[in-house]
């Protein structure tokens, strides 16, 4: 073998240890892209996952605080209409007292 064989021998044998040295670069610099463009992805998921689960929480509590505030409505006016449809009946059964006794039907004693 000549010399300039051995020499181009090698060349092509550090060009070929230059070119795997650039393809494993370029490998692991894909591979750790990936890996970050991972990591983000499923730092978001776990963030949209927390926010809606919090909105859930929180709908779940103006919820239940919504359906309280109905309830004591709801129970603050059954005890109006009960008293003031009690005051009506005694203010009617009053009336027509003061009705009898003028027509003097009223209970003698």
């Amino acid at each position: 073998m000549s010399n300039i064989q051995k020499n181009l021998k090698a060349g092509e044998s550090q060009v070929q240890d230059t070119a795997n040295a650039a393809k494993n670069k370029t490998a692991d610099t894909a591979q750790s892209a990936k890996d970050k463009t991972a990591d983000a992805a499923n730092a978001a998921k776990n963030k949209t996952a927390d926010t809606a689960q919090s909105a859930k929480d929180k709908t779940a509590d103006a919820t239940q605080s919504t359906k309280e505030c109905v309830q004591q409505g709801t129970d603050q006016s059954a005890g109006f209409l009960q008293q003031t449809g009690e005051k009506v009946m005694n203010m009617a059964q009053g009336a027509v007292g003061s009705v009898k006794s003028t027509l003097g039907m009223g209970d003698k004693k």
